[in-house]
């Protein structure tokens, strides 16, 4: 047993998060599922407080380290906050995986294309702009076009606006996305063989990689539409490629996304928190058992 508290950040009940509480729990005898939608920060004092589903407070600031699998449900404004929260720790000694300042450079959809960009990493042609004409422009141009919000998770949110040769048509669409986002982010829709990748690094050592399959008629390949996984083998290449798109961030745990089109390889996106499931159903590998090792090689 390892004398550590460690606790996990995260949604108390869902898969990824328990599982990762019951790792540290078998290593170390400590658990503490952390909802960051219980906790207060009181500048004056420093303490980072969280009140648990029992009403007993815990200050995270006296704790050895902080995994965090998930800051919020969703994605959005509010979550770079929460990571924000997770600073103050971090200046009081607790070692927070990964780091919130690299985390906060991958909530926002733009800011992690911006580095991915400057890096030189393909992507697909992607146009960013509050200018709807532009963003009509870009549409006639691609043919057709996947809008994304800048903050969302597992396609939620996103649409497709075609080019059918209606003007007025596309307008009256490209308007109704920018009403709910004002900066539109639009990347050309690729023809896609129904599937795509997920690569996974640890410490930016890469993992595993496996395939999502898309379900049905869904134009995405996101489990929560439908989706499965499958197993997959990638190239040295691809490998190298993923490795270059995920060093920027500097993260202790992440999934690089990627696709194989007829001009190469791209990567859609690098996430924040990279998910457990998809490494162990479709390349049978505890990516979990993976991270715990990496933190407690860390730590030590």
């Amino acid at each position: 047993m390892i004398n550590l508290k460690i606790g996990v950040v995260g949604i108390p009940g869902k898969w990824s998060t328990e599982v990762l509480a019951d790792l540290i729990e078998a290593r170390s005898g400590f658990r503490l599922v952390i909802d960051m939608a219980a906790v207060s920060l009181d500048l004056d004092s420093g303490q980072l407080l969280y009140r648990d589903a029992q009403g007993e407070m815990h200050d995270l600031s006296e704790l050895d380290a902080l995994v965090v699998k998930k800051i919020s449900r969703e994605y959005a404004p509010g979550s770079l906050d929460r990571l924000e929260l997770l600073r103050v720790a971090e200046a009081r000694g607790v070692r927070v995986f990964s780091r919130a300042e690299s985390m906060i450079r991958l909530i926002d959809r733009l800011s992690c294309s911006v580095t991915m960009a400057n890096a030189g990493i393909p992507m697909p042609a992607t146009l960013v702009t509050e200018d709807i004409t532009a963003a009509c422009a870009a549409v006639k141009r691609y043919g057709a076009a996947v809008f994304k919000p800048l903050f969302s998770t597992k396609a939620r949110g996103m649409c497709i606006i075609e080019d059918t040769g209606d003007d007025l048509a596309l307008e009256a669409a490209v308007r109704d996305f920018s009403a709910l986002h004002p900066m539109m982010y639009l990347q050309q829709r690729l023809n896609l063989p129904g599937q795509d990748y997920g690569m996974v690094f640890v410490g930016g050592r890469y993992l595993c990689s496996y395939a999502r399959m898309s379900g049905g008629d869904a134009w995405n390949t996101t489990i929560h539409a439908g989706g499965k996984y499958a197993p997959f083998t990638p190239s040295d290449d691809l490998i190298a490629l993923a490795e270059r798109a995920q060093a920027p961030f500097n993260l202790d745990f992440t999934t690089v996304d990627v696709a194989l089109t007829d001009d190469g390889p791209i990567v859609f996106e690098v996430s924040a928190f990279g998910g457990f499931r998809g490494a162990l159903e479709g390349a049978g590998v505890d990516a979990a058992a993976a991270y715990l090792d990496h933190v407690l090689e860390v730590l030590s």
